[in-house]
């Protein structure tokens, strides 16, 4: 027997039956008496076989200037290239967080990080010495909370998750663990680590393990054929430690425009390798769609979590991984659904991780309340029919990065963008520096600040801002009081 069906079988066994035996606390969120409500609609036998498989695919660390789709001539991407002609580009799509773990909730919940007070990459790092204190935030995915997954399991789909999972308080992951995927709705699982962290793949040269998950994936495919499914793919590429073949990094190190910087150049060698590997991926699973004549009845998605880990100066855009200037959360985004979404089209309303949980609910059939759930449904401009229902989106990252300039909150509202730092407002917004302001119409590579041009634009936007602050529970930074800057 092939090694990954067979641990495949053994662990889809044992997770099935821990999600299965449902308890009052698990029979409480999937019937909508906890964090949120919901409706299902038309769950007959016959109307489940016209539900749409949901195929979802999450890239780590991937930068928005690193597809061929979004304007790069360095990077390869052929397959994400031809699946951008084949439905909906996204130019102003955002992870809700600049680290991983936070946009991962944010995607299962449909709520912004700082609501969950899961606002850093678990399990953070120590802030010791630093003028703000970091605030104690929630280092896991509480079981209490409802995921996309439990809610479609309850709307008749197989739920399966390959991959990257980072929502628990470490990554000591087995069958039946509370706060795993096999806990949180996903009938399937397998989870993996970065290189060299966890166990390795079961087969050669497969660092990152994407051979792995994507053998998962297609297997479970396979046997959900029937449908309908949701099928989760969270790659671990291409997030660093950097790692390809030899001869495939040696391909881009020769190519024009490669930075010799392999570790943090903007046309990164070794990214663009595993970039190659991980683009054979997608083709793999558009190729098993194809072949069992699922992709007509498929939404397909492709995400990244949070911006490429490089340079600050990421041409288009400014700023990098942990970043909240564009660099470090804007994603690239594609969509494809045949017959509902048109291809080759490009959306530019700006949109957010938190809008898939209720955009996937509206397409099944499901409704969600509002008051619950952040995100707004992205169907009407699938559709082309409408825009989400809000007029600004938010950002908080009230924490220390090694990658990142310092703590600090953004509001967007329509083509004007305001950059709040903690470190410099907490002295009052009239510091110097402690406000910025853009407009990414003109300047998406954020270089003019209009905060002392329009100083009662920024002052409303941050109004706006600490309004939202409130309104969803954000930890906010205080003061260190043992903070010495002579030190």
């Amino acid at each position: 027997m092939n090694p990954v069906r067979k641990s495949m079988t053994a662990e889809h066994s044992t997770q099935w039956n821990v999600s299965n035996r449902m308890n009052r606390r698990d029979f409480l969120k999937v019937a909508g008496l906890g964090a949120a409500s919901f409706a299902i609609s038309g769950c007959t036998s016959k109307s489940l076989r016209k539900k749409p498989n949901i195929v979802f695919i999450l890239v780590d660390d991937l930068g928005w200037h690193q597809l061929g789709c979004y304007g790069s001539t360095y990077y390869e991407t052929p397959n994400l290239d031809r699946l951008a002609k084949q439905g909906m580009r996204f130019t102003d799509a955002y992870a809700a967080a600049a680290v991983c773990s936070p946009t991962r909730a944010s995607i299962m919940t449909g709520k912004y990080p700082a609501r969950l007070h899961l606002t850093d990459f678990i399990r953070g790092r120590s802030a010791k010495g630093k003028k703000l204190l970091t605030p104690e935030w929630t280092p896991y995915l509480p079981l209490e909370e409802v995921t996309i997954a439990e809610v479609l399991k309850k709307a008749g789909y197989v739920c399966g998750h390959f991959g990257k999972w980072h929502l628990n308080k470490d990554k000591n992951y087995k069958p039946g663990r509370p706060m795993d995927p096999g806990s949180q709705g996903f009938d399937d699982v397998l989870t993996t680590h970065k290189a060299r962290k966890g166990p390795p793949s079961p087969y050669e040269n497969d660092w990152q393990h994407v051979r792995q998950i994507t053998e998962h994936a297609l297997a479970f495919i396979e046997k959900n054929k029937d449908g309908p499914f949701f099928c989760y793919i969270p790659h671990n590429t291409i997030h660093r430690p950097e790692i390809e073949k030899e001869s495939l990094v040696r391909k881009y190190r020769n190519k024009p425009g490669a930075d010799n910087d392999t570790e943090y150049g903007h046309n990164n060698p070794v990214q663009a390798a595993m970039l190659e590997t991980l683009d054979k991926s997608v083709a793999m699973v558009l190729n098993k769609l194809d072949e069992l004549n699922l992709a007509d009845n498929t939404l397909l998605v492709f995400f990244g979590d949070n911006g490429h880990l490089g340079p600050k100066d990421s041409k288009p855009l400014r700023g990098s991984k942990a970043d909240l200037y564009e660099g470090g959360i804007r994603e690239p985004m594609i969509v494809r659904w045949p017959g509902v979404v048109k291809p080759g089209t490009t959306c530019n309303v700006p949109v957010i991780s938190i809008d898939f949980f209720p955009t996937f609910l509206q397409v099944v059939g499901l409704k969600v309340g509002e008051a619950t759930v952040d995100g707004q449904s992205l169907l009407p401009l699938l559709k082309r029919t409408g825009k989400p229902k809000r007029d600004a989106i938010y950002f908080h990252y009230p924490h220390y990065h090694d990658q990142s300039i310092a703590p600090s909150g953004v509001v967007r509202q329509g083509k004007y963008k305001l950059v709040e730092w903690f470190e410099k407002s907490i002295d009052g917004i009239n510091t110097p520096g402690a406000l910025e302001l853009y407009d990414l119409e003109k300047d998406l590579n954020e270089q003019n600040n209009l905060a002392p041009k329009m100083p009662r634009l920024a002052a409303e936007l941050h109004a706006k801002l600490k309004k939202w602050r409130k309104s969803v529970g954000a930890q906010e930074m205080l003061r260190n009081p043992g903070y010495n800057p002579q030190r």
